[in-house]
């Protein structure tokens, strides 16, 4: 049994809409000014200030004549956007995230109902302060049994509206042992390149819609600010947007769904894609990938179905190392897309060649169940006090490799 959120468009009635729509409006209020409160806290008087305390401001902010109007609205939302604030600040004290920035109206905004706050009945699902169901374009049905723990509302910024419903699904089974597995070594001219010699095409979505995109957001640069033409243009340039990333996602899960249901093992590169991204050059390119969010379906799809993800290194020279020999080049530039071995005269295909080297790699961790550190190298630890986040790697180098395996 898995956690897994099925997300849905729905289409609200005006009466619903509207109520939507203030309680996003009070969720994203409560969310800055506690956001200001715990800043200044901090700022002016060296104070913490978390969780609890902003729950207390709450209640006195209900009480104030001009915010009044939060008492109109669910208070289950409220809260859970306190508890994201908190959440976001943990993420930022551990290195996960940047300090939590304010919410803004014209990125469409979200509300989380938790179990006290909706009602799952006959497979309709009903919201508080609201007597109507909401009409939900099931574009597929839930697992027969399923009770949902969560709902979260959403609206995008070109005016849809989705709700994602989270729930335990027991559906979710391990698939047949299988024999082969993959290494697999991501790129821009080819999005993925296995160690079987297959190469899939990028289809390079930004690409296809750049020119509508462009004509899109000039003409909303033309528009003047707070007239209805421009409202309209925006939301022109969001349902591009949208189209984009949709597009991006899809063919993403079924990349990644292919990868997992062929292979026992597969076999990543973890990069840096936020170091990679700061090159002006590639920056647009690297994006339109997504090759973090490639590595994170694989990450949940293989605990899903009782697969193994193993991760190497960045700093591993997966694309200087010879995989039929082991010889290693002093440097390799990036339009070098075929090189030749002098010690052993192998041709070999850049691609081709690393993910053949990552997948060497992963069967070493997989059969000895313990990490691998290329000789006369120095530590992990040294590293990150001597280099910054490059691809080329330094004179030394470690290698580390997390496996993490299918549950």
């Amino acid at each position: 049994m898995a956690l897994r959120a099925f997300r849905y468009r729905f289409y609200p009635t005006p009466k619903q809409e509207s109520l939507l729509r203030r309680t996003l409006g009070c969720v994203r209020l409560v969310y800055n000014k506690a956001l200001e409160a715990r800043s200044q806290a901090w700022k002016e008087r060296q104070e913490k200030v978390g969780y609890r305390e902003t729950s207390k401001m709450l209640t006195q902010w209900k009480q104030e004549e001009e915010l009044q109007f939060l008492g109109e609205v669910s208070c289950v939302p409220l809260q859970q956007g306190l508890r994201h604030l908190d959440k976001g600040y943990s993420n930022f004290f551990n290195g996960r995230a940047k300090y939590p920035r304010f919410k803004k109206k014209r990125n469409g905004g979200s509300a989380e109902f938790t179990k006290s706050a909706f009602r799952w009945r006959d497979g309709s699902l009903y919201l508080a302060k609201s007597q109507e169901p909401l009409e939900i374009r099931w574009s597929r049905q839930l697992p027969k049994g399923v009770e949902p723990s969560t709902i979260t509302v959403r609206l995008e910024p070109s005016g849809r509206w989705h709700v994602s419903i989270l729930a335990d699904d027991d559906t979710i089974k391990p698939l047949p042992q299988s024999e082969k597995s993959v290494g697999v070594d991501v790129g821009i001219a080819h999005l993925a390149i296995t160690s079987d010699g297959e190469k899939t095409e990028n289809p390079r979505h930004l690409t296809k819609h750049y020119k509508r995109l462009r004509r899109a957001q000039k003409a909303l640069s033309r528009k003047m600010k707070g007239s209805r033409n421009r409202e309209k243009a925006r939301r022109k340039v969001a349902k591009i947007h949208e189209k984009i990333k949709d597009s991006r996602s899809d063919y993403l899960h079924k990349l990644t769904t292919r990868l997992v249901r062929e292979n026992q093992t597969v076999v990543v590169e973890d990069l840096s894609v936020k170091g990679m991204v700061r090159n002006p050059k590639l920056a647009k390119h690297i994006c339109d990938c997504a090759w973090g969010e490639l590595v994170n379906q694989l990450d949940y799809k293989c605990q899903w179905y009782g697969r193994t993800l193993v991760k190497v290194d960045k700093w591993f020279p997966s694309s200087k190392l010879c995989s039929s020999c082991g010889h290693k080049m002093g440097s390799m530039p990036l339009d070098v897309r075929e090189w030749d071995c002098p010690k052993c005269g192998t041709v070999h295909d850049r691609d081709i060649n690393a993910a053949r080297n990552l997948l060497a790699v992963g069967h070493t961790v997989t059969a000895c169940g313990a990490s691998v550190r290329l000789e006369g190298h120095c530590s992990r630890e040294q590293l990150r006090k001597t280099r910054k986040g490059k691809k080329q790697e330094p004179k030394s180098r470690g290698l580390g490799i997390t496996v993490l395996p299918g549950r």
